[in-house]
């Protein structure tokens, strides 16, 4: 089974300094947490913010080269966690083919935000990871990852993971 899932923020682990996305289900309240690279962290959180470079950066160039050759992305997914690294694709449509390719988790989802394609988890792979929720409220709320609140929150939220079992491998 696959999970929709959103961006719920990008965020730094205060125990190895590393930057953490964080995938949180759209009907549900599990959070999926994966440690990512640098770059890959300012891509995510570059269109999150809305900011333009004056000049494309990767992901940016490679949904230029997509656009213009005609390729839809109509999802990613995360399909596998296995010896503490997570495994995505990209699933393609070329003209009547449709190609799934192999990427990272924080490429796939820096693709994603820039194509508008939807964010999947196999329900495989949430079981194989640790899991968090958010505290249940009465009412639903946006999360805003620039409040000092929602800072707090998150800081709260990846104090208590573990970096060892998510730890980025290039």
């Amino acid at each position: 089974m696959k999970i929709k899932m959103v961006i719920h923020g990008i965020a730094m682990d205060p125990v190895s300094n590393s930057p953490v996305m964080l995938l949180k289900e759209v009907e549900g309240e599990r959070i999926l947490p994966i440690w990512i690279g640098v770059l890959e962290a300012t891509s995510i959180a570059a269109k999150l913010e809305n900011i333009q470079f004056p000049r494309p950066l990767t992901h940016d160039l490679i949904k230029n080269i997509f656009d213009f050759l005609k390729i839809k992305i109509p999802k990613i997914e995360i399909v596998d966690l296995r010896e503490n690294t997570y495994y995505a694709i990209i699933t393609l449509i070329i003209e009547d083919k449709t190609i799934d390719i192999d990427a990272r988790p924080s490429d796939a989802v820096a693709i994603a935000l820039r194509t508008g394609a939807e964010i999947f988890v196999r329900e495989e792979v949430l079981q194989k990871s640790q899991i968090y929720t958010e505290t249940p409220s009465t009412e639903k709320e946006e999360i805003v990852v620039t409040t000092e609140e929602e800072k707090e929150k998150l800081k709260e939220i990846l104090e208590t993971l573990d970096p060892k079992r998510f730890k980025y491998k290039m």
